[in-house]
């Protein structure tokens, strides 16, 4: 081709090329479906992601809503995927009038604005929360038929804060203080004694998730993060701080979210959330679409520092092989691992299992059903198995 039938050809294709554009012009568009600029920016249409939720049936304000699991991506949960747990609804508070009361067994009593809150050198830490319930279904036979319903009570944010041992030293704590008892601002007051000596450990007081301020159902805009132990006693809403030489041993933590043991006794103040973990894909309800290779994922966690290493068998716990764990693996926190494994297309079971710094081992149903008995669902973290069929689908095993 001659320099000049060259110069033809590539003008002849501009000129095709703004025809063509000429013809969808803007004014042919649906605006309904015309990208805009959005003051908060939502979703693609196509990703269909929600919470599962529970209202009570008997109670006004009272239910949850679970993580999909199954349906996310590396560690951080989305705040808006983040699971709920209500006790009696969700209070709307004004920051510019909420007050946090610091008093009891103190030198100083105080009173902080949010203000105030913010002006105390924060820190910033991925942190996981768990319901004390989350799974106790499955020690009672319950299949749930995904993740989001077996162990979706478990979410995993970075926090932003102060240290409560920072606020409790500007109180000034007497020799004789315990406990310290936090209380919120909805309309139950829902109220859990904290031992001392985890407030002066790594307690925060929380105003931001995830880069943002708290949502409302997250305890906008205060709330207690008691990073390890079990979700009920990081007190939302946070209102108040009774320094104390004993506990409160309020409604929740007598009635509620105590370990029921076989002779009829029960443990109180069992905070700690042990190793646990469950594979979320491939898991319930979805499906592999034929033999070869498939990616085994999931998240472990331990409410007693990091984990150190995830195990997974394909072959119904017959054999296990050590997952990779993504970095970093942080403490108290989610920790996402993988497996590299080939499906032969025979029906099988996957399991997985965590191991914590300290050396604890995820048990089996069975050996917690012999250890507490059949009855106590709070502080479950039995291994979680999902059955894959021929066909590829996976269900509750």
């Amino acid at each position: 081709m001659t320099s000049r039938k060259r110069r033809q050809f590539l003008a002849f294709g501009a000129t095709l090329g703004l025809a063509s554009c000429n013809k969808e012009t803007p004014a042919k568009v649906d605006s309904a479906a015309a990208p805009t600029m959005r003051p908060y920016g939502d979703r693609s249409p196509f990703e269909k992601t929600k919470r599962a939720a529970r209202e009570s049936t008997k109670s006004i304000g009272v239910g949850s809503s679970r993580t999909p699991l199954q349906d996310l991506y590396g560690t951080i949960t989305p705040s808006a995927l983040h699971f709920e747990r209500h006790h009696a609804g969700v209070p709307p508070i004004d920051p510019a009038t909420h007050r946090l009361v610091l008093h009891g067994l103190v030198d100083t009593p105080l009173s902080f604005t949010m203000e105030d809150l913010r002006r105390f050198p924060s820190v910033t830490r991925p942190h996981f929360i768990e319901c004390a319930g989350n799974g106790g279904g499955e020690l009672v036979g319950n299949a749930a038929p995904d993740a989001a319903r077996s162990h979706g009570l478990l979410s995993n944010s970075e926090w932003t804060g102060v240290k409560l041992s920072t606020v409790l030293a500007a109180a000034k704590l007497q020799p004789t203080a315990k406990w310290v008892i936090a209380e919120g601002a909805d309309a139950c007051r829902m109220a859990r004694s904290i031992p001392i000596a985890k407030a002066l450990d790594d307690a925060l007081l929380v105003y931001a998730q995830n880069g943002e301020a708290l949502r409302p159902e997250q305890g906008y805009p205060l709330r207690l993060l008691l990073p390890g132990w079990e979700g009920n006693a990081s007190v939302k809403w946070l209102h108040r701080l009774h320094v104390a030489a004993e506990p409160a041993l309020s409604y929740e933590e007598t009635a509620h979210y105590t370990d029921l043991h076989p002779t009829g006794k029960a443990t109180i103040f069992s905070f700690e959330m042990e190793a646990s973990s469950v594979i979320t894909r491939p898991s319930g309800t979805q499906k592999i679409s034929g033999p070869g290779p498939v990616e085994i994922s999931g998240l472990a966690w331990s409410g007693r520092g990091k984990v150190s290493k995830v195990e997974v068998s394909a072959d119904s716990g017959k054999s296990w092989q050590l997952a990779t764990l993504d970095e970093p693996v942080l403490s108290k926190a989610a920790t996402r691992f993988r497996l590299a494994w080939n499906w032969d297309g025979q029906p099988t079971s996957i399991l997985s299992r965590c191991t914590d710094e300290t050396g604890y081992l995820q048990p089996t149903r069975d050996e917690i059903i012999a250890a507490r008995g059949p009855n106590s669902t709070y502080h479950y973290n039995g291994v979680k198995s999902w059955l894959i069929a021929a066909d590829g689908s996976v269900s509750n095993a």
